[in-house]
């Protein structure tokens, strides 16, 4: 029977003054797909990441990119997705030792920024993600090898209610699985398999508080359910690729393009909370080529013009 935990066996407490990657984190790592990392933003953190999301000025910038990514039970998660990391406060996080810095330290080499998102679950509303591994969409975009992971921030309490990650501990380890687009999402559509690798590779739920950060391997299986909560579930999420596998075709997120790291001490010195429509690179619904969100009906309209 396959086994289920609200307990990881790769679990950290950030230290301001003393963070860095032990080769026991290195090795945690490498073992089960994910650290997790207690505490990587303090409460001013977060809160100038969420009011870089909530100002008037975002809402719009966001709402016209927004993808509607149901999940075939009458609910939706909600997506927006950017190319490049800007130079307002959640920029700055992206491009942090602590962001940037670890992955680099996780991989064994220079990362760059492959793309951002916010993911959103509305309360009583938000939909689930089915289970996926990130290099199933990756993979067809000509990233030859997995040697790519996800840093997965919570903005609000992340909890079983509002439909926090659920991972599966070393299946990282078990190799990329065939994905078809169901429900106009990237998923693992052989359950079955899913079901025997539970077997072996126990369900954890990753219960999260605002400032918790999940750096996970992009072939580590994971999912989410729906939001029946009257909690939103917010998370900011950004996916690092290696230098050594830049893609071998153009797509719809970036080839390889140095990043500029900060010191962490930026995101509190930053004061810019305005999103870079010319910096960041929005991705709209209509260009994604891994998936096909529901689209609102002027996005629809406005595919169609184009």
């Amino acid at each position: 029977m396959a086994k289920e935990s609200t307990k990881l066996n790769s679990e950290y407490l950030y230290n301001r003054d003393d963070f860095q990657i032990t080769p026991k984190m290195k090795q945690s790592f490498d073992k089960y797909g994910y650290i997790l990392v207690r505490g990587l933003l303090d409460n001013e953190e977060v809160e100038k990441v969420k009011k870089v999301f909530e100002n008037a000025t975002s809402e719009q910038i966001l709402e016209d990119n927004k993808m509607r990514v149901s999940d075939g039970q009458g609910r939706e998660a909600k997506l927006i997705v950017w190319s490049h990391p800007g130079n307002d406060v959640s920029g700055m996080v992206s491009r942090s030792q602590k962001v940037a810095g670890t992955c680099e330290k996780l991989m064994g080499e220079e990362v760059y920024h492959y793309h951002g998102k916010l993911v959103s679950k509305e309360a009583f509303t938000g939909g689930s993600h089915l289970w996926h591994q990130d290099y199933g969409y990756w993979y067809k975009n000509g990233c030859l090898l997995p040697n790519m992971m996800t840093v997965f921030i919570a903005l609000d309490k992340c909890t079983k209610g509002n439909g926090c990650l659920q991972i599966l501990e070393s299946s990282h380890t078990c190799g990329r699985l065939d994905h078809e687009l169901m429900h106009g999402q990237q998923a693992i559509p052989d359950i079955k398999r899913v079901e025997q690798i539970k077997e072996r590779c126990p369900l954890v739920w990753c219960e999260m508080n605002p400032g918790d950060a999940l750096f996970f391997h992009s072939n580590m299986m994971h999912t989410s359910g729906q939001n029946s909560s009257p909690n939103r579930r917010w998370a900011l999420l950004t996916a690092f690729n290696t230098k050594s596998n830049n893609p071998t075709k153009q797509h719809h997120h970036p080839c390889y393009t140095p990043l500029t790291k900060v010191p962490d001490a930026a995101i509190k010195e930053c004061e810019n909370y305005t999103l870079d429509l010319s910096q960041m690179g929005f991705v709209h619904p209509s260009q994604s080529q891994t998936s096909r969100p529901s689209l609102t009906k002027e996005q629809e309209e406005a595919t169609t013009r184009s």
